[in-house]
This record gives C-alpha cells, sequence and structure tokens, in this order.
C-alpha cells in the first residue's frame, strides 16, 4: 500500500520575511566580502570586516523583520480583543499619511461604533429579559425537537416548575405538545400544572442559530371573560331594571290609587271611570313591558345564518321598494351573487333603509343604496341626508333610543347579522354634505 504524497508545511510568515530580508542583503554583503578578500588587507583585518559585515548584515535582517511582524501583532492584538468584546484598547502611531498607520487608525475606529452596537445589545436584551419576566402571559420556545429552550416567569408559573427542571424536557412531558399542533391563533380549554381555564393559543416560527424553532405564546383569557361577562350581566340589568321600573312604577301608583278608589265610602260618581282609565293604563304599561321583553328575546335569540345564493342587485331593490315614506334611489353596482342568509339580509338592510328614511324626513332630504365589490367582500352603503349622527357612542347600546316608538335593538341586531356573515356593520357621519353613511361588508363566499 502506498503512502500519498505528503502536504508541504508552509514556513511562518515571520521566517519568511527573516529570509526576504537576508536574501535582500546578499548581493551587497557577497560583494562587499569579495571585495576584501581580494585586497592587500591582512588576514586579521578580513575576519574582522568579515566578521563586522556579516552581524550587521543579519542584524538589519532581524530588524526589519521585527519591524513588519511587530504591526502585524499589535493589529492582532486589537482584533482580538475586538472578538473578545473590550473595546477600550487603542493602537498607538495611528496616522493618516502611511499604510500602516491608516490601517491602525481604520482599527481604533471600529472599536467605537462596536462598542455602540454592544452597548445597544445588552441594553435591548435586559429590557427583552425584564419584559419576558413580567409579562403577564406565559412564553416558551421550543428547538426542532420540540425541547424546551426558553420560558420565562408566567412560564414556570403555569408549568408549575422552575425553570431549571423545565429545561430541555420535551413538550410532550411538559403538558404541551397539544400546544404545538393545530391552528394559530386559538382558544383551548385545558389544564395544566398551575391552573385551568380558557387559553389562548399563539405559535410563530424563528431561527436561532441556523436551526428553526418555534415560539409558543400561551395567555390566560378567563380572566377577561370573566369581567367582560360581569360588565354585560350590569348593562343587561341597568337596562332591564330601567324598562321594569318605567312601567311597574306607574302601574303600582294606580293600583295603589285605585284600591283607595274602591275602599271609599261612599264611593264618587264617576268612580267606574276612573277605575276604567286606570286600568287603560295598566294595560297599556304591561302590552308595553310585553313587547320590550319580546324584543329582547329576538335579539338574544339570533339564529345562525342558513347560507344560500343571494343575488345583490334584486335584494337590494325589493328592500328599497318596501320603504314607503320616500322614494330610495338605488345607485346600480355589479352583477354578482354572495352566499349568505337570504331572511337576515333582508332584515338587515330593512333596518339601515328604515333608520336612513327616518333620519332624511328630519330634514327634507333623501335616502340613496349602493354596492360595490372589493377583492371577496361585498360592501353595501346607505347614505341619507338626515342630520348625522351626534354622539357615536350609544349606535350600538341594546335598547338605548331616542325614537318615541323605537325599540334600541335595530341596529344591533344588524350587526348581529352582518358579523354573523363573517362581516362588519360601520356608521360615521358623510364626509361631503350632511347624513349618515352605513356600509355593510359582507365575504362573498
Amino acid at each position: 500500500m502506498t503512502a500519498g504524497p505528503r502536504r508541504r508545511r508552509r514556513a511562518p510568515f515571520e521566517t519568511k520575511i527573516l529570509l526576504l530580508a537576508v536574501l535582500t542583503g546578499l548581493p551587497g554583503s557577497a560583494l562587499g566580502l569579495t571585495l576584501l578578500w581580494i585586497g592587500p588587507a591582512s588576514p586579521k583585518t578580513q575576519w574582522t570586516l568579515t566578521l563586522l559585515v556579516v552581524g550587521m548584515w543579519f542584524g538589519a535582517a532581524f530588524v526589519l523583520r521585527e519591524r513588519i511582524v511587530r504591526p502585524l501583532q499589535t493589529l492582532s492584538n486589537l482584533l482580538g480583543a475586538l472578538r473578545e468584546g473590550d473595546f477600550s484598547i487603542r493602537a498607538r502611531g495611528a496616522r493618516s499619511d502611511d499604510a500602516l498607520g491608516l490601517a491602525l487608525l481604520e482599527v481604533n475606529a471600529l472599536s467605537e461604533p462596536l462598542r455602540n452596537q454592544r452597548l445597544g445589545a445588552l441594553e435591548a436584551t435586559a429590557l427583552l429579559r425584564t419584559v419576558m419576566a413580567e409579562i403577564d402571559v406565559a412564553v416558551f420556545a421550543f428547538d426542532g425537537d420540540e425541547y424546551l429552550r426558553l420560558v420565562n416567569r408566567a412560564g414556570e408559573k403555569l408549568l408549575g416548575q422552575p425553570a431549571v427542571r423545565a429545561m430541555g424536557r420535551s413538550a410532550e412531558e411538559l403538558g404541551l405538545a397539544m400546544c404545538l399542533m393545530g391552528e394559530t391563533p386559538r382558544t383551548l380549554d385545558a389544564a395544566f400544572e398551575g391552573g385551568a381555564g380558557r387559553w389562548e393559543i399563539r405559535r410563530s416560527g424563528f431561527r436561532q442559530a441556523g436551526l428553526q424553532h418555534q415560539l409558543l405564546v400561551i395567555s390566560d383569557v378567563s380572566r377577561a371573560l370573566r369581567e367582560e361577562e360581569r360588565q354585560a350581566w350590569q348593562r343587561l340589568i341597568r337596562v332591564l331594571s330601567h324598562e321594569i321600573n318605567n312601567s311597574l312604577t306607574p302601574i303600582q301608583s294606580i293600583a295603589g290609587s285605585l284600591r283607595d278608589l274602591l275602599r271609599h265610602d261612599p264611593r264618587p260618581a264617576d268612580w267606574e271611570d276612573d277605575v276604567a282609565q286606570g286600568l287603560d293604563v295598566v294595560r297599556g304599561r304591561s302590552a308595553a313591558l310585553s313587547r320590550f321583553m319580546a324584543s329582547y328575546v329576538k335579539l338574544a335569540r339570533l339564529p345562525a345564518p342558513i347560507p344560500g345564493p343571494v343575488e345583490v342587485r334584486p335584494w337590494i331593490e325589493h328592500i328599497a321598494e318596501l320603504e314607503p315614506r320616500l322614494r330610495v334611489t338605488v345607485v346600480p353596482g355589479p352583477d354578482i351573487t354572495i352566499s349568505a342568509d337570504g331572511d337576515q339580509l333582508d332584515q338587515l338592510l330593512i333596518n339601515l333603509i328604515r333608520n336612513a328614511a327616518e333620519a332624511a324626513l328630519e330634514t327634507g332630504g333623501g335616502v340613496e343604496v349602493g354596492w360595490t365589490m372589493n377583492g371577496q367582500y361585498l360592501e353595501v352603503r346607505v347614505l341619507d341626508e338626515g342630520p348625522g349622527i351626534s354622539n357615536s357612542a350609544n349606535l350600538f347600546v341594546p335598547f338605548f333610543t331616542t325614537k318615541p316608538d323605537g325599540s334600541g335593538i335595530g341596529l344591533v341586531l344588524s350587526r348581529q347579522i352582518a358579523e354573523a356573515h363573517g362581516g362588519s356593520l360601520v356608521l360615521a357621519n358623510r364626509d361631503v354634505g350632511r347624513g349618515c353613511v352605513a356600509r355593510v361588508i359582507i365575504p362573498i363566499q
């Protein structure tokens, strides 16, 4: 078996410089020594001068080697300090009128931006660690094999164990494997060592050292949902109490007056008329309370949409013709068909056109309905020339109305219908002219 060729070992840079310096002085030294030895000088003088010439020759070569190698060593030390993060060292002899000084000057100048960058990175890392520690959501980082590489304080609390024990363990062992699967974001009812409830799961990918990792964020939404539920109950009870008291107070007062009237002896000659009028008031207030409760049931029991084909042009033209108090102008749009619940869309548009007509009748203006297609969405606009919106804060508050005979659920019901179809309803004052514009956005599919 024949051994392969040996790799030639290269001489160090310092040796090459020394040999180059020796070879540079070789012609002159050789010429001088030749002339010395062929001359008439005595052997003692020849040997003395030979040693002097050779000594000066090699001495100059070593001095030249040091003058070249020493600045390179200085540059190496400076770059090594920069690599280690020490930005306080500066090179002497930095100047711009020669090549070596210019190199040293550039290295010295390089240390300042590197120091600023490192300081900024350290401050950003410290801020990130503080935010990670104080944020009220659990943050986990898993590598490509689903082993835990990072966890914050909220994550430790969720796992019920410190980071020292959790680091390096798999998502399966930590009970988080289900959070690394499925769609994101999503809500999940789950129980962990640190608590149970409803959680929002969010995932995203990132790379570290060229390897793929997953960032998992788990936030507890139970507390927020409970707070929203509490506020919703408070608003509902406030509205119900207001409406019920508005009906019960006159009923109670009239009932007391009728009782006193029946106990009076002798009774007045027109007591029967008084009783009849009192009962009419009781009946009227009871009917109003019954209508209010029916409106609440209608709002609370909106069924899920049953999708079907709806041709937009006939739908809008038909609903516009149903308004009896004024003529509704229809601005034609593209001929498109959407998938939606036709009955619910009828109710939505009827409510919007009715509100627009009532506003326009106050000022003697008109009502206009049009539609456009924006990508994968249908936008329906209902414009009126009424007085506009003076206070938008209560537009979608259930049972709030400024109309004497209004129920206060029309806009709320319309927005629920739009959102049930994956869309939205927005009301605002018109940019040009007086009046209001209602925009309904509904996905075509």
